[in-house]
């Protein structure tokens, strides 16, 4: 039997609780807070992108929460305009699943939608995983940012993907 693809579907504030749950096992030294993600989903639709990935569970008992990401838009003074993700985690036992290149695309053709010329991100300088994802969905590493994740302290690796 084969595994039903994830579903995405835009994120509401009834999904911050599976979210954060998954925000603090992921991200233990530095997950974002109730507030944090409160406040970007309070954000207009224009400025920022949260989406949701379920999967069925076997038997069936609805849906479970299998990822989240989230990206803002930033418009260009000139016709630059550019995105960034903010945001992008998937369940452990979810990984190898293409939940996280789903989650990526989706947010990357949002961006090239909406007229962007570039997508960044910052990814942990230890996250090999999430580094590789990104690489193979085409971004390149351009540089780096020294204690970006605090309190944990550990460096960022900025990332980008030319859109034009």
């Amino acid at each position: 039997m084969t595994a039903e693809p994830a579903r995405l579907r835009a994120m509401t504030p009834g999904d911050l609780p599976d979210v954060l749950a998954l925000e603090r096992e992921l991200f233990p030294d530095d997950p974002w807070s109730p507030e944090m993600f409160a406040g970007e989903l309070g954000q207009p639709a224009d400025a920022r992108m949260y989406l949701v990935a379920t999967e069925e569970e076997h038997p069936p008992a609805g849906p479970v929460l299998a990822g989240y990401a989230g990206m803002m838009f930033v418009p260009g003074m000139t016709g630059d305009a550019q995105a960034d993700v903010l945001t992008i985690a998937v369940r452990p036992d979810r990984w190898g699943r293409g939940i996280g290149s789903l989650l990526l695309g989706t947010l990357t053709e949002e961006a090239r939608r909406r007229g962007c010329d570039e997508v960044l991100l910052e990814v942990r300088a230890d996250n090999d995983r999430a580094r590789g994802l990104y690489q193979r969905r085409g971004f390149t590493e351009i540089g780096l940012r020294r204690g970006y994740y605090q309190p944990s302290g550990t460096d960022a690796i900025v990332m980008r993907k030319d859109l034009r």
